[in-house]
């Protein structure tokens, strides 16, 4: 009986190994993927923007990186369906950069709701 038992949590801790073998391979794989499609983007990116541009655009992404994401796709987008001519420069991106600022930007307002509030003392007057 000992040497079922002994072999029954063999078997169990394999499977659990094997699962948690599965599962960093799995990790591993989507860390790779992401790493490649990034590779894929920045190697659009240069070959698009010139390096002024190509520096601006790493600015906004160190202090906006939501925004410097919806420019790069959109940058990525324009080159895939081939309507840039050339490269990208320095003004042409802060061009686009007005467009996507137009594009995201929330208008705020503000409304006064002026009520007329009767003081407790005119009233016994």
């Amino acid at each position: 009986m000992a040497d079922e038992e002994l072999e029954a949590i063999r078997q169990q801790r394999m499977a659990e190994l094997r699962a948690k073998h599965g599962d960093s391979s799995k990790n591993q794989q989507g860390e790779e993927a992401k790493q490649r499609e990034a590779d894929m983007r920045n190697s659009i990116l240069s070959q698009i923007l010139d390096q002024s541009a190509r520096a601006r655009l790493n600015s906004l992404a160190l202090v906006k990186p939501e925004k410097a994401g919806l420019v790069e796709n959109y940058l990525i987008q324009m080159a895939q369906c081939g309507s840039l001519a050339g490269k990208i420069s320095d003004s042409g991106l802060i061009e686009i950069l007005e467009k996507v600022r137009k594009q995201t930007e929330k208008t705020t307002t503000v409304k006064f709701n002026r009520r007329m509030v009767m003081d407790s003392d005119e009233e016994d007057d």
